[in-house]
């Protein structure tokens, strides 16, 4: 229920919003749209729910036009490049990820949707390219894995720094109002959303001194991600697209496959 008239009241501040979710790799998928020019953005898409992407779009009127990307995923391979081949949107993702795209950001570029505003600020830790999208008007912040609820991203591969996670996730994103509400890329255990104010006050990782927290993630003992081999040499390129082979599809979805090139 309340997660209904949160929906509700931001259709009514001009905002179009939806939160999605792919239970395979428990990833959060975003659909930002401007309910006046009814264009839209779409925050880490997964490519096993493209159709369920597309569908919900055309069913709310919305045109995509960016489909952005809060870093370069390790866990799943991105619809971004299957949105393109679907609705001709332009992709981004932040110029320091190393992968390509249409349009690249940079820390405190603005992204224009319709009449809506997205902050692009770099939040790097978890990788060098990590970005966080706030929309500041609507008083939410989108984070991907550099703050998640009551944790934050691992930093023990791709790029990952510890004290620089520390520090990005502090400057920029928890220095944020307070009332500002959180959208992970991921949840493990079927959370929602969080707030600036809430993580403030009760993030396991990140209310610990500087010190601690590097102690703790140095010790974390994760495994890597199941589709990392994959996933990451496909996100470099912003994912396949309908004019890649269908088994070399499949083989994704199944993660068969070492590289896909």
């Amino acid at each position: 229920l309340q997660h209904y008239f949160i929906q509700s009241n931001l259709r009514m501040s001009g905002l179009v919003f939806r939160q999605l979710f792919d239970t395979a790799s428990s990833t959060y998928t975003y659909i930002i749209g401007c309910a006046v020019t009814r264009l839209a953005a779409i925050v880490d898409p997964v490519y096993e729910k493209v159709n369920r992407d597309v569908g919900i779009l055309s069913e709310l009127d919305l045109k995509l036009q960016y489909a952005l990307n809060t870093h370069m995923h390790a866990d799943h391979v991105t619809g971004t490049g299957a949105l393109k081949s679907a609705t001709s949107c332009k992709s981004m993702i932040s110029a320091a990820s190393g992968a390509k795209a249409d349009l690249l950001l940079n820390d405190n570029d603005v992204v224009n949707i319709g009449n809506l505003k997205l902050e692009a600020r770099s939040t790097p830790g978890h990788t060098d390219g990590c970005m966080t999208y706030v929309l500041h008007d609507h008083k939410l912040c989108f984070t991907g894995d550099a703050l998640l609820i009551r944790g934050c991203g691992r930093t023990d591969f791709q790029q990952g720094c510890s004290s620089l996670l520390f520090k990005s996730v502090h400057d920029r994103i928890l220095s944020l109002p307070e009332e500002f509400s959180v959208y992970p890329a991921h949840d493990y255990q079927g959370r929602t959303q969080s707030s600036i104010r809430e993580e403030k006050l009760y993030n396991l990782r990140l209310t610990k001194s500087e010190e601690e927290f590097i102690q703790i993630m140095e010790n974390l003992g994760l495994k890597l991600p199941a589709k990392m081999d994959v996933s990451v040499p496909w996100n470099a390129i912003f994912g396949p697209t309908e004019a890649d082979d269908k088994e070399i599809l499949t083989d994704i979805a199944d993660n068969k496959f070492n590289r896909p090139f």
